[in-house]
């Protein structure tokens, strides 16, 4: 045993130093394993509720269009579609920022809302109740930077794939204001005679006061610069946003283009918003901003 003993190597000073120095487990206390789990169990929380969110497709360096383009995303209870049509935003890279404004979502939107902000280049705004669509309209013109405003809603009845067509003339000079028409080239894709005998009214008698030659007053897709704002002063809290909204521009002396765009319709069960309530509104508004 002796022997033994006088064979080992002394340890050292250094070694003796980091033996001490390391922190050494509890032989009793096992607090630490409830924290472990605790840790664990807030990660996998977090780890899910960012899957629920796709991840945005791959971006080049070079953007599609030589405008700073604002995309503006008004949402009310657009659970099942807005992570959709902002990675469709996304893909066209003709945007330099997006701006989604929530008008007091119910149905879990705000939640999705919350992940979303966490990207570059977008911009997430909550109302603190519901005002309507021209409220929050408003509410992001107020926070857009960028030369040019698009317009998109929170659906997916009106395609990003159409940006290049939307702005190509505004970076030719050619136009400060372009709409989206989904009846000027195919007025069939809409389906409903009666929603198509509606837009044809309320657009027919905008023009007749405005001097415009529109085939879709009623379009989501409103694309201007941003300078226009102020001119004009938007007070309209929902769907009276778009004939008040192209009556002033055209008393600011504006013509609008417009140029065709698709559409895929969605049902009133889908989600759809507008009713009769904000028919009878834009005809007031038609005849109040116009006159």
């Amino acid at each position: 045993m002796a022997n033994m003993l006088e064979t080992l190597t002394p340890i050292s000073t250094e070694q003796q130093s980091i033996v001490e120095s390391t922190p050494q487990l509890p032989t009793s206390d096992t607090e630490y394993l409830e924290r472990m789990e605790a840790t664990l169990a807030e990660a996998e929380d977090s780890l899910a509720s960012a899957e629920c969110v796709p991840l945005p497709p791959a971006s080049n360096t070079r953007k599609n269009t030589s405008l700073a383009v604002s995309v503006v995303i008004p949402v009310y209870n657009e659970r099942d579609t807005i992570i959709e049509i902002v990675r469709r935003v996304q893909a066209t890279q003709m945007h330099s920022e997006i701006i989604i404004v929530d008008d007091y979502s119910l149905d879990g939107t705000r939640t999705l809302l919350l992940e979303l902000a966490q990207e570059p280049g977008i911009q997430v705004l909550f109302q603190g109740y519901n005002r309507g669509k021209g409220a929050a309209l408003r509410t992001a013109f107020a926070a857009a930077s960028g030369d040019v405003i698009l317009i998109q809603d929170a659906d997916l009845e009106y395609d990003p794939s159409d940006y290049a067509k939307l702005l190509k003339p505004l970076e030719l000079g050619t136009a400060n204001v372009v709409y989206g028409s989904r009846f000027l080239a195919n007025a069939e894709q809409d389906p409903s005679r009666l929603h198509r005998w509606g837009n044809w009214l309320l657009t027919a008698l905008s023009n007749r006061l405005t001097g415009q030659k529109l085939t879709d007053m009623e379009t989501c897709y409103k694309v201007f610069r941003r300078e226009l704002l102020e001119r004009i002063s938007l007070e309209q809290n929902r769907f009276g946003f778009e004939p008040e909204f192209t009556a002033k521009l055209s008393k600011a002396g504006e013509q609008i283009m417009e140029v065709p765009i698709r559409y895929d319709s969605r049902s009133y069960d889908s989600g759809k918003k507008i009713g009769l309530r904000d028919g009878i509104s834009a005809l007031w508004c038609i005849v109040r901003y116009g006159w």
